[in-house]
């Protein structure tokens, strides 16, 4: 289960990223709220994973998941280009994040 609290706050933190440009700079009252509830159920998440996980484990995992997902998402949604080296980098990173999983000890 912590690595299912692990992908929840992964998720959180990437709906409060995409909040960010909808919240103009804080000045829409709802977007705003919404990306702190965001963040914040995304870091009370992360507390059960790091409670099993080693921290560099679940850091690793949130980051590139994270970077990952955005980049996906901005693609898509956002029809952001992505160049031949973002793909290869894209690529890296899912399998530095099956790396670190598989090769990384539980405590």
């Amino acid at each position: 289960m912590h690595y299912g609290y692990l992908l929840i706050a992964v998720v959180l933190e990437v709906c409060g990223t995409l909040l960010l440009p909808v919240s103009e700079n804080f000045t829409r009252p709802v977007p705003t709220v919404s990306l702190i509830v965001c963040y914040a159920a995304a870091f009370y998440c992360l507390t059960f994973a790091l409670s099993v996980l080693p921290v560099a484990v679940v850091y690793a995992t949130w980051s590139a998941l994270g970077i990952f997902l955005i980049t996906m998402l901005g693609y898509l949604l956002l029809g952001q280009a992505l160049e031949w080296r973002a793909w290869v980098g894209l690529a890296m990173i899912v399998v530095g994040v099956f790396l670190v999983n598989a090769f990384g000890s539980e405590r």
